[in-house]
């Protein structure tokens, strides 16, 4: 667990290890903030891991009900840093075998992309700007991709002759539909905002200085509602996208019938007869 530290406004920053990942939970919201703004907040060996920790701090932390994950300065991510790219800076990496190259980055995608995917609460990316590579396969992992209406997106590897990583091909397909997906990823064209919100692939688009008080006030309205109920529509909504209409219908019912015994039930019923916001616990 990172170091919890106390800051103004019942606001708590999280020690991430590195100025390159900011981190802070306000009112059960983790505003995760990558923070290379000079780099396009582009990944690096400080940011990634450090990040890959953050996702599993806050998706552990019972005070926490959102992540909200955004970008510093006027890029939300570029993606892997390009200028490093072929230079294994790390001589243990240098020396590694094909299969062993293969591991590392299998391993590195399942606690990034992976660990983001299987949150069990809902996650918003905010982007500032840019998405780009690796970037947009972190914001599509979010449940929810909100963005500044300056934004844009680029898969981005074909310019760098390379395939995809980080599931990008497998979220994007899902987003867009496969039609999309092959061009967005064959031609890595730029996509604007109001185009990327028209294809399902940002599900709002703001103005550029409404951004951060707008993700903000979204995750704030998740975080306050009731987890169990969120965490089970998140499982029924992923198993939407494997399981034949049947089986979906059957655990949808399960997981219904169990939520009916919960204080958040009782609570939510009771509020909308005395006509009150109701005040959710998670239990």
């Amino acid at each position: 667990m990172a170091n919890e530290q106390p800051a103004a406004g019942g606001e708590i920053t999280l020690d991430t290890g590195t100025d390159e990942l900011l981190c802070a939970i306000r009112d059960r919201v983790a505003i995760i903030t990558l923070n290379r703004p000079q780099a396009r907040n582009s990944l690096s060996d400080r940011l990634s891991p450090a990040l890959r920790t953050m996702i599993r701090t806050c998706g552990e932390n019972a005070q926490v009900g959102a992540l909200l994950i955004t970008g510093a300065g006027t890029a939300f991510c570029s993606g892997g840093d390009v200028k490093g790219m072929g230079a294994y800076r790390d001589r243990k990496k240098a020396e590694m075998s094909f299969d062993e190259k293969v591991a590392d980055l299998q391993e590195r995608q399942r606690l990034l992309t992976g660990a983001l995917v299987a949150v069990r609460k809902p996650t918003i990316a905010a982007l500032p700007g840019a998405a780009a590579g690796a970037g947009l396969a972190i914001a599509m992992a979010c449940d929810i991709r909100i963005a500044a209406a300056s934004a844009f997106v680029s898969t981005g590897y074909a310019r760098v002759a390379l395939s995809g990583d980080y599931g990008i091909a497998w979220l994007l397909t899902r987003l867009v539909g496969t039609a999309r997906a092959r061009e967005l990823m064959f031609t890595a064209e730029k996509v604007d905002a109001a185009r990327c919100e028209r294809i399902g692939l940002f599900n709002r688009v703001v103005p550029d200085d409404k951004l951060q008080d707008e993700a903000f006030a979204l995750a704030k309205s998740f975080a306050e509602g009731p987890a169990l109920a969120l965490r089970y529509m998140k499982d029924n909504l992923d198993e939407a996208l494997s399981f034949d209409f049947a089986t979906a219908r059957d655990q949808e019912a399960e997981r219904l019938v169990r939520l009916t015994a919960t204080s958040d039930h009782r609570e939510a019923v009771q509020a909308f007869v005395e006509k009150r916001k109701p005040v959710f616990t998670g239990k």
